[in-house]
């Protein structure tokens, strides 16, 4: 048992409600190898309990309620920890994504029904661990993303699952560029199934733990018509500029439009990296074809050791997150220097003693 995350169960009127609380507001819930253990254990346990109804997953505010901590659901994994492993034998960062990514395939396919409520930041292991949920309640507070790209890692934690089953090309320009979007934005692609105002939400988990058979009426009851999507807006441009699977006939379209969203666009292509952008924009071609939930997270396991051994990773956490300049060199620094080689080699299977496999 960890602090970092409670995994409790309370019991109502209607049955017992077994709840994931996210606990490290200082981290903006930052997944720890300790708190996808936990969460693991506890939904294994919940499962064999008939008297559980359904599970919530939230996070906790910060204690002293300072709004600086309090404004997130989950910003993603521990990527210190998984960068400093990375430099040297990079065996406890596959330990954390065996943890996690067996986390991301329970919740997909776990039978009693889930609702996460992604109020806040939603990024990276926060998509993972809501996007799985039958239920996923968006707030006006949600901003998404997943800014993988940017660390020289990838959209993983299912990514290469859910994005491409988004509308259009949606998919590939969040994993491509990392743009954030909002509950409107994420009600209007489906991320979200509901979106209900934030200050909704006390009473409504209230009822839910009051009535869990009622779960999916409670929230329809009392989703709200969200505002004007932008992201709506800019569809036509997003399906029509990033149509291609290869990301520099999406550099060229960007190039001869010429507009200013399509110029915007190329701006924040040009500090990710070369190399997984490519990888994503695969990633994504080789998911959409996948059947089994598991088989794309085996892929991503496989991906996810072969890029932490390549520069761009460490690179990328250095300039982002310890350093803070924002100013990585990525290595190869071009795409067109990203060979096709190259990413065959990242692609390439893991041995079998290596692969992944889900909980049993």
């Amino acid at each position: 048992m960890t602090d970092q995350v409670l995994t409790l169960i309370e019991d109502g009127p209607g049955g017992k409600v077994a709840r994931i609380r996210l606990n490290r507001p200082r981290a903006i819930h930052a997944l720890t190898p300790e708190m996808c253990e936990a969460i693991n254990d506890a939904l294994l346990a919940w499962a064999q309990d008939d008297s559980v109804v359904a599970v919530m997953i939230d996070h906790l505010p910060a204690p002293d309620g300072d709004p600086k901590f309090s404004r997130g659901f989950c910003a993603g994994g521990d990527i210190a920890l998984i960068a400093n492993s990375a430099k040297a034998d990079c065996v406890e960062a596959e330990r954390f994504f065996t943890l996690e990514y067996r986390m991301n395939h329970l919740l997909f396919v776990y039978e009693k029904p889930i609702v996460a409520f992604i109020d806040g930041i939603v990024m990276g292991g926060g998509v993972g661990i809501s996007l799985p949920a039958r239920f996923r309640v968006a707030t006006e507070r949600t901003t998404f993303a997943m800014p993988e790209t940017g660390i020289g890692l990838f959209p993983d934690v299912g990514g290469g699952w859910f994005l491409p089953r988004l509308p259009g090309r949606v998919g590939a320009w969040l994993a491509a560029t990392g743009s954030r979007i909002d509950g409107a934005d994420c009600a209007a692609i489906g991320i979200a199934t509901h979106y209900i105002p934030s200050d909704r939400l006390d009473a409504i988990k209230a009822r839910i733990l009051a009535d869990p058979m009622g779960l999916g009426e409670i929230l329809d009851e009392n989703a709200v018509v969200p505002p004007p999507s932008g992201l709506e807006a800019a569809r036509a441009d997003i399906d029509r500029l990033f149509a291609s699977d290869r990301a520099e006939e999406i550099v060229a379209a960007l190039r001869a439009d010429g507009g200013e969203w399509a110029m915007k666009q190329l701006t924040i292509l040009a500090t990710k990296s070369p190399q997984t952008i490519k990888v994503a924009l695969r990633q994504l071609v080789e998911g959409a074809a996948k059947t089994r939930f598991a088989d794309n997270m085996a892929m991503e396991y496989g991906l996810a050791c072969a890029v932490i051994r390549r520069p761009d990773f460490v690179e990328g956490v250095r300039a982002v997150i310890f350093d803070k300049d924002n100013a990585p060199v990525w290595n190869p620094a071009t795409l067109e220097d990203v060979t096709d080689a190259m990413i065959d080699a990242i692609f390439a299977p893991l041995p079998p003693d290596r692969q992944w496999t889900p909980l049993p």
